[in-house]
């Protein structure tokens, strides 16, 4: 059984008004799975830069393995603002080293031990990354026990319909919130029926085994073939919501590849992403009772 769970796509420092902390859905993604005891790995790349080397100098320190090519770009960043609910606004810079993450032998070789991925629209932004992703999805083994999670995470209009399409077409968990199901549906032409129904289509059309609904404050979904599970968002203080997301898909992701249910899976994924709300950044560490959970 290939055992190695990847975040694959963007690697990069998070501006944010106290600092900067390290970033990216990927690394954050692994970083939670390695939580709960996990083999996982975070695929990208950065620059031959102080930036570059700082990245990979704190993925060591959080004991977190990492395919990651250093590149002739720079290492990116985000600047992040919170509004007055810690709800995050992003300004990315292009022309950075995870745009330019190279296909290598060393790729290939993960991609044919990996059970599941986590891959998102905006590392595909560029030819380059979108080629190496596209070719590592493809090139890992088929079979039912094989995960191939597509977060959206749409950003700054750094998407196209042709990269959603093919990205959906290649996945077999799609995650999603709210805003993000109005734009897709602008994008694809399924105006004026609800969410649920524009849920259902899209499990449908691409043959899905999940589709993961996430409403803020106003609970989240998973759609499979038939069920329905619905969480309401536990009430608490928030921090910030960097990060919450991607912890919400890591939880999900471990307990479903520890044989949990459904239902078991979402209420601990939203549990979880609650948690990191109440911590400042991304990577805060996991008390203990959740990941006990899934022993």
């Amino acid at each position: 059984m290939n055992k190695i769970i990847v975040g694959m796509g963007e690697a990069l420092w998070d501006v944010l008004p106290e600092g900067k902390k390290i970033g990216g859905a990927p690394a954050n993604f692994a970083y939670h799975v390695s939580q709960f005891g996990f083999d996982s790995r975070v695929v990208s790349a950065v620059g031959r830069d102080a930036d570059g080397q700082e990245i990979l100098d704190v993925f060591a320190q959080k004991k977190l393995a990492c395919q990651i090519e250093q590149v002739d770009y720079p290492t990116g960043t985000v600047q992040v603002t919170l509004d007055a609910v810690g709800v995050p606004c992003y300004e990315i810079k292009e022309g950075v080293a995870w745009d330019n993450i190279p296909f290598t032998d060393e790729l290939k070789r993960l991609a044919l031990s990996t059970r599941a991925v986590c891959f998102g629209s905006l590392a595909q932004r560029s030819a380059v990354s979108r080629a190496t992703i596209q070719r590592f999805l493809d090139m890992m083994p088929d079979g039912d026990e094989q995960i191939k999670i597509f977060d959206i995470n749409l950003r700054q209009g750094f998407y196209t319909k042709e990269i959603l399409c093919e990205s959906m077409r290649r996945c077999n968990i799609l995650k999603i919130n709210d805003e993000e199901l109005v734009t897709i549906s602008r994008i694809f032409g399924y105006p004026g029926i609800d969410l649920q129904d524009k849920c259902w289509i899209l499990l449908a059309k691409y043959n899905l085994k999940m589709l993961i609904l996430t409403c803020g404050t106003n609970g989240s979904y998973v759609f499979t073939p038939g069920v329905v599970s619905f969480q309401d968002t536990p009430r608490v203080p928030v921090a910030d919501t960097v990060g919450a997301g991607d912890s919400f898909t890591a939880a999900f992701t471990s307990a479903i590849l520890s044989g949990k249910p459904v239902p078991e899976a979402h209420k601990l994924a939203v549990e979880v992403s609650a948690y990191v709300c109440t911590q400042s950044g991304a990577m805060p560490e996991l008390p203990a009772a959740f990941k006990s959970r899934l022993e």
